[in-house]
């Protein structure tokens, strides 16, 4: 008799446990059943991967509701269509903002509403005719998007790295280093005529800065030389000119007012070139009589000849 009654002890708690679980699964949906909701219907323009229907719906991170139903959009099919109840209760409105969040480390994500003000209107839709609201793209999807363009950059740099570091442009570059240790080698010897060398520079810099200055002083001083004493002789010149320009003024002048006078001058002069050659011959003879009187006086004078005493 004491097996019989374990086990009718057994089966009772049994039973009694499966009514329980029917009636507390009765009970939550009847509580789900007498909520209220609201549905919308979310467009995104990107993938929507680790979305899932049952996946929960959050406002600001709280759990208002959860997806019910996700389709591609038939006019364009990178737009993906995903119905969504929330609770009536939660004011979703115009300028709601609606995205996906990552739910948790296996890539389970969720969609998330956020922002909305007071004094923009409530978006109402029904299960047969959800509100509209077109999702912003989140930040975890442009990490993905961006993190794939980044690895495909990073594929490509790898790439272009093994081709630089190949064997040709390894040696190559070898060579390059071997050749630059060598100049500067070259360089640490000649250090000490490097640093003549530059000392020599520097002193001529030097040189040029003060040929440069004393330049600069004799333009200044030529510079206030035509300013103060140039500027003299240019108005001492401009007089000279001034007196010059009166006076063969006055000459013209006076030569039209003369020239009468002037050509019967020159024609007297004419007049008097034949009476000077004249006079210039006489001039001539008389002295040539003159100078042979001198060394004959008695032969000039009587016209006889000339007695030459003969030496013994």
């Amino acid at each position: 008799m004491e097996p019989k009654a374990h086990h009718l002890v057994i089966g009772v708690f049994t039973l009694i446990a499966v009514v329980a679980a029917l009636s507390f699964a009765l009970w939550l949906a009847k509580s789900s059943a007498d909520r209220e909701w609201a549905y919308y219907e979310i467009v995104f323009d990107h993938a929507v991967g680790g979305l899932a229907k049952g996946n929960p719906v959050l406002y600001s991170g709280v759990a208002v509701g959860d997806v019910l139903d996700m389709k591609l959009d038939q006019a364009n099919p990178g737009h993906v269509r995903v119905l969504v109840r929330v609770e009536q209760s939660v004011p979703v409105r115009k300028n709601t903002r609606a995205g996906l969040v990552l739910a948790n480390i296996t890539g389970s994500m969720s969609v998330q509403f956020s922002g909305g003000t007071k004094d923009s209107p409530v978006l109402e839709g029904s299960r047969d005719n959800p509100a509209l609201i077109t999702a912003e793209p989140s930040a975890f999807n442009s990490l993905l998007t961006n993190g794939e363009v980044l690895l495909t950059k990073a594929e490509k740099l790898l790439t272009s790295a093994n081709r630089v570091l190949s064997k040709e442009n390894t040696e190559n570059l070898t060579a390059i280093l071997s050749n630059a240790r060598e100049a500067s080698d070259s360089l640490l010897g000649s250090r000490d005529q490097l640093v003549a060398l530059l000392e020599r520079m520097d002193n001529a810099s030097k040189r040029a800065a003060e040929a440069a200055s004393r330049v600069s002083a004799v333009s200044d001083n030529a510079n206030a030389l035509l300013q103060n004493e140039g500027k003299t002789v240019l108005i001492s010149m401009n007089a000279a000119m001034t007196g010059i320009e009166q006076t063969a003024n006055r000459i013209d002048q006076l030569t039209r007012n003369n020239e009468g006078a002037l050509d019967s001058g020159l024609q007297g002069i004419g007049e008097l070139a034949p009476a000077l050659r004249e006079l210039r011959n006489t001039l001539r003879n008389l002295n040539q009589f003159t100078r042979r009187l001198e060394e004959d006086p008695t032969g000039t004078i009587w016209g006889g000849p000339t007695i030459k005493e003969v030496s013994q």
